[in-house]
């Protein structure tokens, strides 16, 4: 496991400043970076932040990767100024993240991976015009079925992309969502882990291979 040094630092956003953490994997300089990721965390409203242990458990798995990371609080949450914007404020801040990553790793490609509201946000930002060059999404228990009304309105990236889902989700109706995600097209890679709660409590370590497995074998 890849330690990584942690630096807290506020990002410009579109309605103020966004507390954020940038953690870059030990001895990796900033010109060795070729790729990078940010993470979106859960719903603000619901307790979220970049501090959620499946955000930093999809943040390791990153860094194991050589990957340099960017979380960071939606306007509203911690230090971040504003207030919750449904969801379309909160992509704002992540396109804003996105933009800072590549300021600071111009050669990079972007990498974006989000859990439950976040993997929405994080889809989003994906799909988003400016956006194109995002090379790869995961996203872990994703709350799309809250979100679009038929699978046929839920955007669907050019990158490879991941879904984790835990069968015994008691959040996110899970049978809805991989049948959602199953009707895709093209339709995402899909893990289903049995047995796994919405915040894969005993089971990080389990959602870490997946990612880790996932970009082993795409």
């Amino acid at each position: 496991m890849s330690r990584a040094a942690a630096q807290r630092c506020t990002i410009a956003g579109p309605v103020g400043p966004i507390e954020a953490v940038i953690e870059t994997p030990a001895g990796l300089a900033a010109d060795q970076v070729t790729r990078f990721a940010v993470v979106c965390h859960p719903h603000p409203q619901h307790g979220g932040t970049m501090d959620n242990k499946v955000v930093t458990t999809l943040a390791r798995s990153f860094h194991d990767l050589s990957l340099p990371t960017l979380r960071f609080n939606y306007r509203g949450v911690g230090a971040s100024a504003g207030q919750y914007a449904e969801g379309i404020g909160e992509t704002d801040d992540a396109l804003a993240v996105l933009a800072h990553g590549r300021a600071l790793y111009p050669s990079a490609q972007p990498w974006l991976a989000g859990f439950s509201f976040g993997g929405r946000v994080a889809l989003r930002v994906a799909t988003h015009a400016t956006a194109a060059d995002v090379a790869r999404l995961v996203t872990v228990a994703p709350a799309f079925t809250r979100y679009y009304e038929t699978p046929a309105d839920v955007p669907v990236p050019a990158c490879p992309w991941l879904v984790v889902q835990g069968d015994a989700d008691e959040v996110i109706d899970a049978a809805e969502v991989i049948a959602w995600v199953q009707a895709l097209q093209p339709a995402p890679q899909l893990a289903v882990l049995a047995g796994v709660g919405h915040f894969f409590h005993g089971q990080l370590d389990a959602l870490q291979q997946q990612v880790l497995d996932w970009v082993a074998t795409t």
